[in-house]
């Protein structure tokens, strides 16, 4: 079938959320037993033709807590063409949550499927029932608090598995504009790891809610293209599509109050954009709609298809030029994110269309 190891000029990496496992915090946050599967069975669709529910098929509801499961995902994602997956990871202050998968990952050995790691940096609030302002983990920033951070750290970024630029382990912070001096911070990392024998870092910001910058003016060495890019979104979907389903279903629906725009018109100017004036690895999503999560105000990216998406990863195949051998990753989000509406995994709309897409798109690599 397919196989990652052709796809050598570039190294497509998937963003991978480890949220499918039951933790104390949820329990006592959202109620017994909830893991993010319990927002994606009860969404509904909120006008004719959204794809809601999004179920898996292939993989099922998963825990991910279970070693099979763990490798096969890595077995289907390696079969179509993706070179490694790029975990969350959660850190506040010496507390971290959610890492029972990674854990297990490193601690076992198992799969044998490259990984590196993104730090997930934003307080955590009850954004998913409306209530932003309650904070329920809160980021307290300090430098003894970066030294603890990445010395945590050094097992993951010594594994023979992790994900390297000229043998630095790639790490990547979510919203570098939320450090209070992110090039101090970076500075401390490189110290940290160059004294536990490691040659340095290779730090990624993520382009994305205000991080629009060049990297080297805090210490990073590159920036990530995070899609969707929502300061460069096409109009929203208003007017005469939504008025003919209110006059259908006879009163004003709740989907009124979403953000609801055009995959394939997004597609379309995230192609057109102009490039940056320093490293940006380019990003794409397969779709995106996090009613799942929301009640009202969700954001919906309606009508993704995987042909679009193929489209869309294709043309980056076949523009973008890799700054070095090694500096050649595509970021794809994401691999799970269910709630989101943005997953390579199968599901009981396309089964596996968008990997098949995926394996197609990074194949025409072989063609240059």
């Amino acid at each position: 079938m397919y196989n990652s190891e052709l796809n050598s000029k570039l190294r497509a990496l998937a963003i991978y959320l480890p949220q499918f496992h039951p933790v104390k915090e949820n329990d006592e946050w959202w109620g017994m037993g909830f893991t993010e599967w319990t927002n994606v069975a009860k969404s509904t669709a909120r006008f004719p033709g959204h794809y809601q529910p999004q179920l898996p098929t292939d993989l099922g509801f998963y825990d991910l807590r279970v070693a099979e499961v763990r490798q096969l995902q890595a077995d289907l994602a390696k079969q179509y063409g993706i070179h490694g997956f790029c975990y969350y990871h959660y850190w506040f202050t010496g507390r971290r949550i959610l890492e029972q998968p990674f854990n297990a990952v490193l601690q076992s050995g198992k799969p044998d499927f490259p990984f590196c790691l993104c730090w997930a940096n934003e307080n955590w609030t009850r954004r998913w029932d409306g209530q932003d302002q309650e904070v329920l983990l809160k980021q307290d920033y300090s430098e003894e608090d970066d030294r603890a951070h990445i010395r945590s750290l050094i097992p993951a970024f010594t594994d023979d598995r992790y994900i390297r630029v000229d043998g630095k382990p790639v790490f990547i912070v979510y919203r570098t504009n939320l450090l209070p001096d992110p090039k101090h911070t970076a500075k401390i990392w490189r110290e940290e790891v160059q004294q536990a024998g490691i040659s340095g870092l290779y730090l990624i910001q993520v382009n994305s809610l205000g991080a629009h910058h060049n990297p080297n003016d805090i210490g990073f060495d590159a920036a990530l293209d995070f899609q969707p890019d929502w300061g460069n979104m096409p109009a929203k979907q208003l007017g005469g599509i939504k008025e003919k389903f209110m006059r259908r279903l006879g009163n004003k629906p709740h989907y009124d109050k979403d953000n609801i725009y055009d995959y394939d018109a997004m597609v379309d100017k995230m192609i057109a954009r102009k490039g940056v004036g320093y490293k940006m690895f380019p990003g794409v999503t397969p779709s995106w709609d996090n009613s799942a999560r929301r009640k009202q105000g969700a954001t919906i990216v309606d009508a993704a298809t995987p042909d679009k998406y193929e489209e869309w990863l294709r043309n980056i195949v076949n523009t973008f030029k890799p700054y070095s051998k090694e500096e050649n990753f595509i970021f794809i989000n994401a691999w799970n994110e269910w709630a989101e509406g943005n997953h390579l995994e199968p599901c009981i709309r396309w089964g596996r269309k968008y990997l098949e897409a995926t394996a197609r798109a990074l194949s025409a690599i072989n063609n240059h």
